[in-house]
């Protein structure tokens, strides 16, 4: 922290520190916001990890503008780590953590500000390509995740790829005001994969599953939205009910729908 502090000429507070996995997000003294990440070497790609600052091209997304980043390598400790600054968002995520299973009160405005946002964010082209947990979402791992969990005889050809935020749930995006957060995975996928994500990730919640569904109806619909969906619910399905749970059920029950529209 005390690098960080020292390459962005930032004094970060300590008392408004969020932890995830492999992250740390603080606030600063200038009304910014930093992220630092840690990342095996091996989990850095051709493409580099600098999601938070190329997200900084995309127009008409409601997002954090990026102003500055610093990344160093500890060969001591087999890591490498990022920090970026971002403006300050006030609003908080819609869930900052686990499965959302009350219906979130949001705005008609924040409807809206999220469809032009998805809808820009759509119209971009990258050389970047997604990369959900940090893997690359490619045509292979499309077939391997769907096949070995649903079978071989399913068509999961995609189709259509568009520019794609890639980790769209309900921690990733505030409220009261619609703020889309963390880019560090955005790139091209397939299309759907964001309504997708979302609409996963509000099974717990039916009412708010339709809504999302019938904001996304077109791209749900879709032969490479079902694809989507169907690659979402495949790791649901195939952990224990236990540790996915009041997803698991409703996504079985979708399962049953999308392997029966995509089999060959």
């Amino acid at each position: 922290m005390e690098r960080v502090e020292r390459s962005l000429n930032v004094h970060l507070d300590r008392t408004m520190m969020v932890r995830k996995r492999r992250t740390i997000s603080v606030a600063s003294d200038k009304d910014t916001w930093v992220r630092v990440e840690v990342r095996s070497p091996e989990k850095i790609t051709g493409q580099g990890w600098n999601g938070t600052e190329t997200s900084s091209m995309l127009h008409g997304v409601a997002r954090p503008e990026w102003r500055q980043s610093v990344s160093w390598n500890d060969s001591d400790q087999d890591r490498m780590w990022r920090a970026d600054e971002t403006d300050f968002v006030s609003d908080h995520p819609v869930k900052p953590g686990g499965i959302l299973t009350t219906y979130p009160d949001l705005s008609e405005k924040w409807w809206a500000t999220l469809r032009s946002s998805l809808t820009a964010l759509s119209k971009n082209s990258t050389t970047r390509r997604a990369t959900p947990h940090t893997e690359k979402i490619t045509q292979a791992r499309i077939d391997l995740t769907i096949s070995r969990v649903f079978g071989g005889k399913i068509d999961t050809v995609v189709e259509q790829w568009s520019a794609s935020h890639a980790d769209l749930n309900w921690a990733n995006l505030t409220a009261p005001e619609c703020i889309l957060l963390d880019w560090e995975d955005w790139g091209m996928a397939p299309s759907g994969l964001d309504p997708a994500n979302l609409w996963v990730n509000s099974l717990a919640i039916p009412d708010l599953a339709n809504r999302v569904h019938q904001e996304y109806r077109e791209e749900l619909e879709s032969k490479t939205g079902k694809i989507m969906t169907l690659f979402l619910c495949a790791d649901i399905v195939s952990a224990p009910a236990s540790y996915s749970g009041p997803l698991h059920d409703p996504a079985r029950q979708a399962v049953e729908r999308l392997v029966k529209d995509l089999q060959l």
